[in-house]
């Protein structure tokens, strides 16, 4: 337990430095917890140490641990690839989906999002390595996702997602952050009830700091936190 507190006080003041020198203070920036590689109990440990906003990218292991996490306030982020067949059980848990890639997807969030009578938070994930791996959409198919988005009476997209190269080295990924954030730029001119990109989750253990320096809102850290364990 100990480890883990000085790795999370490690943690966010390296979050508070990058973010001082982006010009922004720690507040600017949230840390998502991801817990994919470890068990229920040392999540409830990092809970206890008031990391309440927890990310899981698979949605049978967000489900358990929702259930197992005894502190209510805790915050659960979708991070992963999620199948539409999983949708409805994972959409009252969630309280951000980091990544949304898809039509077909957005428009099963909202029918879930209609059944459990709430709005659904959404980001839309970018493609911005390029990569033929990755999910998310083109740059150039944002404009009319959004369009989309805004005629779906359940869903509330806050920004953009996006995951850098693992091929490149970090002043690869840097501009890949910077392609995302100039991305988001040029599309918040697009600002209704329920568009509003305000967020920017990216940015990952090997490659926060960078992101942060390029505008990032929501870093999903996972293994750099469970050090020594």
């Amino acid at each position: 337990m100990n480890r883990l507190v000085e790795n999370l006080h490690r943690i966010k003041n390296r979050i508070e430095e990058a973010a001082i020198r982006s010009g922004r203070t720690s507040e600017a920036v949230k840390l998502v917890a991801v817990t994919k590689y470890v068990d229920l109990a040392t999540t409830q440990q990092l809970v206890d140490a008031g990391q309440l906003d927890i990310g899981e990218s698979r949605p049978q292991v967000l489900w358990e641990k929702a259930r197992g996490i005894s502190r209510a306030e805790t915050r659960w982020h979708m991070i992963g690839h999620l199948q539409r067949n999983k949708v409805e059980k994972t959409v009252p848990l969630c309280n951000l989906i980091h990544s949304v890639d898809s039509i077909r997807l957005l428009k099963a969030i909202d029918t879930a999002a209609a059944k459990h009578e709430l709005i659904a938070s959404c980001l839309l994930e970018a493609n911005i390595s390029g990569e033929m791996s990755k999910h998310g959409f083109q740059a150039d198919e944002l404009e009319a996702v959004l369009e989309q988005a805004d005629s779906m009476k359940h869903i509330q997209i806050h920004g953009l997602m996006g995951m850098a190269s693992l091929s490149g080295d970090l002043a690869d990924n840097r501009r890949e952050f910077a392609r995302l954030r100039q991305l988001k730029e040029r599309l918040s001119q697009i600002e209704t009830d329920k568009i509003k990109l305000t967020e920017l989750s990216m940015g990952m253990s090997g490659d926060f700091e960078q992101a942060i320096e390029e505008g990032s809102t929501l870093v999903r850290i996972g293994s750099v936190l469970f050090e020594g364990l």
